[in-house]
């Protein structure tokens, strides 16, 4: 059999590597750590952004609107100072020229988690080694390209954005000569071109990229860079594209079998279920939801790898699962494991057994390793199609993030993952899910949404590269907090990551004091410029100035220690009691964690669940069952990860 009747997953496994490179073989990229832009990346030689794309569409004769179209499925026209993207592409077109943004990563590495249990283990890195450009996918070195077509240096186009538009135009352009098409003012004319510029090598993934490109053209767009210039793309509603070119392409078909959306691109890339070694077996569980149990979360995860190697390893029976991975240059996504079926991915098997887990091609602790418009909005859609499927609200209780996910145990605290991290742009990518945040409440309601600006929102971190170096800054979603409302006040303390009562630290990996977008609090205290919430038994203060906000009024309902309890125990799991076991399937501890949820203290909760465990140790299938108990539990959000409390331990009230 299997492990033990516990909730420690049997065997430890490798989990992904946190900031960390892996081996690079031929053909595959992996960047470790990216560094802040070099000093001479600028916003453009140009007369300003909005001329660029004018004069390039000029020059190579491509229509404005398709310029200004792919380069906000890209970027929406950011340059990000110079920075490359998770996948090393440049400026508001993403030219790739991974060679060079890998040559120019600091490398680094660390030890691996088991994201089914909750020990880890060391993971061997090799050293990785350099590839040459030609060893890599077409789609990671289109800026090669580009120098040859424009007569610009390579520097030039990754670091100047005119010079990047020119480039993308010049791209284009020649995609359109190699389908054989001619050169057209009319947009609709060169749906194949923007099909091809995406770089993908199947026809869906190709097809779902021109879609989106088209999308945007017919409803235009408008936006203030992060380089301060305003460009504009005037609304096409009549646009009709000519989706016929596609099939000169010579693209492959993608593996059919997957269960996506019919508006993103997907195929099927199955995780193995197979049996080796002494009765051990991977990679993740077969199950019958929502049958069995429904599923009530997904969880948003970055692979902390790229994609070539993050397939290497989904396909791995010895390693870990999850049900989908998403590239970053076009947003193509690949299927591992059924819906019906648990993967191995959260590090808390009653979050496994209830879950979905999403792998984001990208870094945490890179902030400059910027991830694409067409990885949020394929993302959002995958997401947006479960939670309609299965019934998931949209709110941050139930849209995890890895770092969000709670340690089943005290022991494991520590050991939880935190991505995808603070520069993860969750107000944005709500508002591709179809439900933005925003207040639902006034300003002085005793419950707020967590709700910074995300460019404005710059918080300083440690952590980023080797030796705790100082990060990038980096818009953000996470918002710091004090013991105090004072920011010289030490930062609030989290007593199960640091049991010796010491404050919590500004490393990126750190969670101890920080909040998230979209997140929700109950209100403690105002004063002046600061807001006070409950947060993790303590009263916790961050800025909020009025002129500029960092949360919003929010309504809902709040959990509090019923009448005559001076505190109550606080869970990262909700498991049923001992009596609802059957025969042969061990009784799980109820463990509460070292926090305490005091009289007079609220929390907002996400609903209420049932105690319930998913008993999988064995690769036979028979022995498994779904346990559920008669204890009720609330979802709370208790720190920066959700938590549960008993039913029978609280009273539910409204905010006011």
């Amino acid at each position: 059999m299997r492990g033990s009747p516990t909730d420690r997953r049997p065997t430890p496994r490798p989990r992904r590597v946190r900031r960390a490179a892996l081996a690079v073989a031929p053909g595959v990229l992996l960047l470790p750590l990216l560094g802040a832009a070099p000093p001479e990346s600028r916003p453009s030689a140009f007369t300003g952004l909005q001329g660029a794309f004018t004069a390039a569409a000029e020059k190579y004769g491509v229509p404005r609107s398709v310029l200004l179209g792919v380069s906000y499925l890209q970027s929406r026209w950011d340059a990000h100072g110079g920075a490359p993207s998770v996948t090393g592409g440049y400026g508001p077109m993403h030219l790739t020229d991974a060679r060079t943004a890998l040559a120019e990563a600091p490398h680094h590495s660390e030890g691996a988690e088991d994201a089914r249990g909750d020990e880890s283990r060391p993971l061997p890195v090799p050293e990785a080694k350099l590839p040459e450009r030609s060893e890599l996918p077409a789609r990671l070195r289109t800026l090669t390209k580009a120098a040859e077509l424009t007569g610009l240096p390579a520097r030039t186009l990754r670091t100047d954005a005119g010079a990047n538009v020119a480039g993308g135009a010049a791209l284009l352009a020649a995609a359109q000569r190699q389908l054989g098409a001619e050169p057209s003012a009319d947009p609709a004319d060169w749906y194949g071109a923007v099909a091809r510029f995406s770089g993908a090598d199947d026809r869906a993934t190709a097809a779902a990229y021109a879609n989106d490109v088209f999308a945007v053209i017919r409803a235009g767009a408008e936006r203030v860079t992060d380089a301060g210039q305003r460009v504009t793309l005037a609304a096409d509603p009549d646009l009709a594209a000519d989706t016929g070119q596609l099939s000169r392409a010579g693209l492959r078909k993608a593996a059919a079998g997957a269960q996506c959306p019919t508006t993103v691109s997907c195929e099927w890339i199955p995780a193995p279920y197979q049996e080796f070694g002494d009765n051990d077996y991977g990679n993740h569980d077969l199950a019958d939801r929502p049958n069995s149990q429904p599923i009530r979360y997904i969880v948003v995860h970055d692979t902390e790898g790229y994609w070539d190697t993050t397939l290497e390893l989904v396909q791995d029976p010895t390693y870990v699962s999850w049900h989908y991975s998403l590239r970053s240059t076009d947003g193509h996504i690949a299927q591992h494991i059924k819906h019906k079926d648990v993967g191995w991915h959260a590090g808390n098997w009653y979050v496994n057994a209830g879950s979905v887990g999403l792998e984001h091609e990208g870094f945490l602790a890179s902030p400059d390793a910027w991830y694409t418009e067409a990885m949020y909005r394929t993302s959002a859609r995958l997401v947006r199609y479960l939670a309609d499927k299965y019934d998931v609200p949209l709110d941050r209780q139930h849209i995890l993030g890895h770092d969000t996910v709670p340690g089943p145990t005290t022991a494991t605290i520590p050991g939880m993952h935190t991505d995808p991290g603070p520069y993860w742009d969750w107000r944005h990518y709500f508002e591709l899910l179809g439900k933005p945040l925003g207040a639902t409440s006034g300003s002085d309601s005793t419950m707020v949404t967590i709700l910074p600006d995300y460019a404005a929102n710059r918080p300083a971190f440690t952590g980023c590269g080797s030796g705790g170096a100082t990060c990038a800054v980096h818009g953000s979603s996470a918002v710091r907090l004090y013991s105090r409302p004072d920011v010289t006040s030490p930062l609030i303390k989290d007593i199960g990551l640091r049991p010796d009562g010491s404050p919590s630290t500004i490393d990126v990996n750190d969670l101890g004091s920080r909040m998230s977008t979209g997140q929700q609090y109950a209100v403690a205290e105002r004063q002046g410029d600061w807001t006070a919430i409950w947060y993790l038994g303590q009263k916790a203060w961050f800025r909020n100035p009025q002129g500029k906000p960092t949360a919003v009024g929010a309504s809902g309902l709040v959990v509090t220690p019923r009448d005559g309890l001076a505190d109550i125990p606080v869970y990262g799991r909700a498991y049923p009691e001992a009596a609802a076991y059957p025969a042969g399937v061990p009784a799980q501890a109820v463990s509460p964690w070292p926090y305490k949820l005091l009289k007079g203290q609220k929390y907002v909760t996400g609903g209420l669940v049932p105690g319930e465990y998913y008993y999988a140790v064995s690769f036979d299938t028979s022995g498994h069952r779904v346990v559920v108990g008669k204890d009720l539990y609330y979802e709370i959000q208790f720190g920066h990860r959700v938590a549960f409390v008993r039913a029978a331990d609280v009273r539910v009230l409204p905010a006011a």
